[in-house]
C-alpha cells in the first residue's frame, strides 16, 4: 500500500430471525428454491409452524401461510385478499413475504347474568 493511498470501512449489521418472515411467504413460479424446497427448509427450522397452501394462479405457484392465521381464516379466504393487493405487484421468480395481521372483532355479545 501506498502511502497516499486511503480508505474508509462503513458497516451495518443486526440480527435476523429465521424464519425470515412471521406470516405469509408468496412463491412464484421459477422460484430459484422452488416450493418444496423452501417448504422442507422452513419445516426444519419452524416444525408445524406454516402450511403450503398451492395457488392457482398465472404467476403465483403456492404461499407458506402460518397456521395461526389458518385457525383465524380459511387459505381460500387468504388467497381472496391477496390475490386482490398483492399479487398484482409480484413477478415469476421472486418469493415476497407479507405481514398479514388479523384481528377478530366481536360486536356485542349477549346473555343472561345470574344471580351469586
Amino acid at each position: 500500500m501506498t502511502e497516499n493511498m486511503r480508505f474508509t470501512v462503513s458497516l451495518n449489521f443486526g440480527a435476523i430471525k429465521f424464519p425470515p418472515f412471521q406470516d405469509i411467504l408468496l412463491l412464484s413460479y421459477r422460484c430459484p428454491q422452488g416450493k418444496e424446497g423452501v417448504s422442507t427448509c422452513l419445516n426444519l427450522l419452524e416444525p408445524e409452524k406454516f402450511e403450503l397452501v398451492l395457488v392457482n394462479h398465472p404467476v403465483i405457484e403456492a404461499m407458506l401461510v402460518n397456521k395461526a392465521i389458518l385457525k383465524r381464516m380459511s387459505a381460500e379466504k387468504v388467497v381472496e385478499i391477496l390475490k386482490d393487493k398483492v399479487f398484482p405487484f409480484v413477478t415469476n421468480g421472486e418469493c415476497v413475504k407479507v405481514d398479514f395481521n388479523v384481528r377478530i372483532y366481536i360486536d356485542s355479545i349477549e346473555g343472561t347474568m345470574e344471580k351469586r
